[in-house]
Parts: C-alpha cells; sequence; structure tokens
C-alpha cells in the first residue's frame, strides 16, 4: 500500500469496518463510537491513551475503547502501516456474553499497546475472513476468531462514563441527544444547574474535550452513520448539523484520515 493511503474494505459482519493504512497523518484527541483493535505493520506510532502516552511499534497490537479519547502520531518521517478492525458495542457485547459469566458491565480492552507477537497471526486471519470474497462459511470462521482474540487479551469491566459527575452526564446526554441541533454553553449550564464556567471545567476535567469538540465528535459520529446509509455528502452534512459539506469534510478526514467521499466510495 503506498504512504498516504487508506483503503476501507466491505466486512461480511454488519457492525464491523475494516480498514488499511499507510500515512504520516498526526491525528488529534478524538473518540470512536466503537471498539477497535488492529496491528502495527510497519514503523512506529505514538499516542495518548486511557492509560495514558504509549508508543506501538511493528507487531504490536493496538487497542482502543467506545468513547476513548486518543490521538496518534508517527514516530519519525516514514509514517507507519496498519490494519484496524472496529466493532460496534453491539457486536463486542454479543461476543463477550458468557466470556466472563455471572459479571455485569461493558467489555474494556485494558491494555493500548499489546506487545505479543501471538496475536498477529489469529488477528490478520480475522481480517482476511472479515474481508474475503466469495466465502460463505466465513461468518463461522469471524466468529470463531473473534472469540479466540477477546478470550486471549487482558480485559476487565470497564466503568464507562459511571464515574463522571452528574452535570457532566446530564450535558452529555444532551449532546448525545440531539448532535445536530444548536446548543450554548448557557444552554448546558442551565441543564446541569451550575454556571458555564463550571460546565466547561468539569466537561473537560471528566473528558478530555471540550464540550464544543464533543459535540463535533458526536456530529462527525452522526454523519459516518448517514454517509453509510448511502445519504449524500451534503445531505448528511446538513442533516449533522454542520455549516457546509467543507466543514464536515475537514474535521471528517482530520479525526478518520479519509475523506467523506472515500468514506462514502466503500459502501457503495
Amino acid at each position: 500500500m503506498a504512504k498516504g493511503e487508506f483503503h476501507i474494505y466491505p466486512s461480511h459482519i454488519a457492525g464491523v469496518e475494516a480498514v488499511a493504512a499507510s500515512t504520516a497523518h498526526a491525528f488529534p484527541r478524538h473518540f470512536h463510537e466503537q471498539y477497535g483493535f488492529g496491528l502495527i505493520e510497519q514503523g512506529a506510532q505514538k499516542s495518548a491513551s486511557g492509560r495514558g502516552m504509549v508508543e506501538a511499534g511493528a507487531g504490536n497490537m493496538i487497542t482502543v475503547n467506545p468513547g476513548e479519547i486518543h490521538d496518534g502520531m508517527p514516530i519519525g518521517d516514514a509514517g507507519r502501516s496498519w490494519r484496524m478492525l472496529y466493532f460496534d458495542p453491539a457486536v463486542i457485547a454479543e461476543a463477550t456474553s458468557g466470556l466472563d459469566e455471572g459479571v455485569d458491565g461493558d467489555f474494556e480492552f485494558t491494555l493500548p499497546v499489546i506487545d505479543d507477537a501471538r496475536f498477529a497471526v489469529p488477528f490478520v486471519s480475522l481480517f482476511k475472513a472479515l474481508t474475503a470474497t466469495g466465502d460463505r462459511t466465513s461468518k463461522l470462521l469471524c466468529d470463531e476468531l473473534l472469540l479466540h482474540i477477546l478470550e486471549s487479551m487482558n480485559h476487565e469491566r470497564r466503568r464507562g462514563r459511571d464515574g463522571f459527575p452528574a452535570p457532566v452526564l446530564r450535558a452529555m446526554a444532551k449532546i448525545d441527544d440531539d448532535p445536530a441541533g444548536h446548543i450554548s454553553l448557557a444552554d448546558l449550564a442551565d441543564i446541569c444547574g451550575i454556571s458555564r464556567f463550571q460546565v466547561l471545567r468539569g466537561f473537560v476535567k471528566a473528558t478530555g474535550l471540550s464540550p464544543h469538540a464533543y459535540l463535533m465528535q458526536r456530529r462527525l459520529d452522526l454523519a459516518r452513520h448517514l454517509i453509510a446509509q448511502r445519504t449524500s455528502l451534503a445531505g448528511a452534512a446538513a442533516a449533522s448539523g454542520f455549516a457546509d459539506q467543507s466543514h464536515m469534510t475537514r474535521l471528517f478526514v482530520r479525526k478518520f484520515g479519509v475523506s467523506p467521499g472515500a468514506y462514502a466510495a466503500s459502501y457503495a
């Protein structure tokens, strides 16, 4: 794959996205709605994570949980190449439903970087099975490989948003309910029953993002869903609350590393 290239592959399983990339792109702080895990194939990168700053090189597995604030930048000028799989939470919930019987809570990847060569082979096999063409047995194989990987990885039950202060949870819920809507810091302060300064300070402390940055992330998530449903790019931008398509495109590329048009093409 040429440097600077992203490719999104069709997946056999709904709720799963397969991405291959070779890039020197530096990703700003952001989060995903999905779980993600992948393999660094060439080069190296450093990134912020829920466990602090980490570095990953060729042969390392990398993971991210839904809502986990992270970024990513190459180490050196050569960039890095990776393959990633992103899973909707419902897919992981179904896969892990019997993993720890009697234990409630959501699955969590506890290690943002896993330096264990044993994971590379099953991951590559899973990636190939998810993206293979004309293989009707791939669903069974994908299920088996995914369960094997999840069971093998260190994990625990995650707190998620439960530890956030109540005002922050109310502010997040307001944004989540209507990310395309018009909302001000004063609106959030009224909902939370505290001052605008307290909302801003508490939100950043709890989430690592300002309310506006969080709103932009949720609008991008909405736009991604609409584009995957074959909504036009202009329509997705308008329905997601962006001022125009170019604004959506700039933020989309920063977060996902690929343009909305290229993302749409993978679902054509």
